[in-house]
């Protein structure tokens, strides 16, 4: 589409320039090509996303939708000025949501509030917002940019997405067919993922742009803290539908804000809880330094952090070396974290 006629003098002196938008448009359409998938029906620019629904085969299909934002991991990648990688959690906290579910992603929308549209930052936003549907299969089918000036700096912005899968009813997941002797798994995190950055602000005192962030660490493998903790989101979305094509998944959490104590409980049916080691969690070393700098308690750590497990699932004990086997081979180092028992409390560690 030819712009060269759209161009408002007085709504870019109050603040928004449109033709910048446009500019954003066309850089980010390199980006959005690499998701297109068979459901696709149209480019970006139109009014709205178009996608076929893929259903042959299905008896019943069921639409599964989740939406979410990166929190204010935002104010960490704009004080480091490094855009790539923060669309991939946007991506990641809405798929790794619909896949607890047992949905297969299908595509996903994003949006972008800034003080100002600079296009290329706007493109390297989305470049990352294309990355984490690549790695999850979905196709990133439209979505908008917002200019808001006095509503935020012009350097700052947020953004947000929704996800939208599919899944044959019959093979939604049901923990009711959850039992005492079950094993639950761990399927490793990649770090702190997109929760709980309000505490880390004030930990590491990132408001104010704590020059600590910026020095390496011995204990974070010669990592700065602020890179350890933009690492993005690990995208289980592949390796988790693996599984269910062999395994009998009794249940499955994605471990985010809230930690083990809110999520776990999500996918463990009345009667049942899970007992979990603690011993045998992995902790990542960006959790044990959040916890000695900011003196924060284990439990307050557990109930906040996902401390290196990112998703947790239930499987039948005789299927636990499988369900290792399938996801190591799908790039999954799982391990077993504790088992299925009688109670009320659905978690304790």
């Amino acid at each position: 589409m030819d712009h060269k006629n759209s161009y408002s003098a007085s709504y870019a002196a109050a603040g928004v320039d449109i033709t910048a938008g446009y500019r954003a448009v066309e850089l980010m359409k390199k980006h959005v090509a690499r998701t297109r998938n068979e459901g696709c029906l149209d480019d970006v620019g139109g009014f709205g996303g178009c996608f076929g629904l893929p259903i042959a085969g299905m008896e019943e299909p069921v639409l599964v939708s989740g939406t979410d934002g990166c929190g204010t991991k935002v104010k960490l990648a704009i004080l480091m000025d490094k855009h790539n990688t923060i669309g991939i959690d946007a991506v990641a906290m809405c798929v790794n949501d619909i896949i607890c579910v047992g949905a297969k992603p299908l595509f996903f929308l994003d949006y972008i509030a800034c003080g100002k549209n600079i296009p290329e930052k706007i493109a390297e936003i989305v470049g990352g917002v294309a990355e984490g549907c690549v790695q999850s299969g979905a196709a990133l089918i439209g979505g908008e940019t917002a200019e808001h000036p006095g509503m935020m700096p012009v350097e700052d912005y947020d953004l947000a997405g929704f996800a939208v899968g599919i899944v044959d009813k019959k093979k939604i997941l049901d923990n009711s067919k959850m039992a005492v002797g079950d094993v639950v798994i761990a399927l490793p995190s990649t770090g702190i993922h997109s929760n709980g950055f309000s505490l880390c602000r004030k930990v590491f005192d990132i408001d104010n742009n704590n020059p600590e962030l910026y020095i390496p660490r011995e204990e974070l493998d010669g990592k700065t803290i602020a890179e350890a903790l933009l690492v993005p989101t690990k995208i289980y979305v592949k390796p988790v539908l693996a599984l269910l094509e062999k395994v009998n998944v009794k249940g499955i959490s994605h471990i985010t804000g809230g930690g083990f104590y809110e999520n776990i409980p999500r996918s463990i049916p009345d009667g049942l809880c899970a007992k979990i080691d603690k011993s045998a969690i992995k902790v990542l070393p960006i959790f044990d330094v959040i916890a000695a700098w900011g003196n924060i308690p284990e439990r307050d750590m557990y109930n906040t952090y996902n401390m290196g497990v990112g998703m947790s699932i239930v499987v039948p004990a005789a299927e636990v070396e499988l369900s290792l086997n399938i996801l190591k081979d799908n790039g999954i180092d799982a391990y077993v974290i504790g088992q299925i028992i009688e109670g009320e409390e659905k978690v304790i560690l």
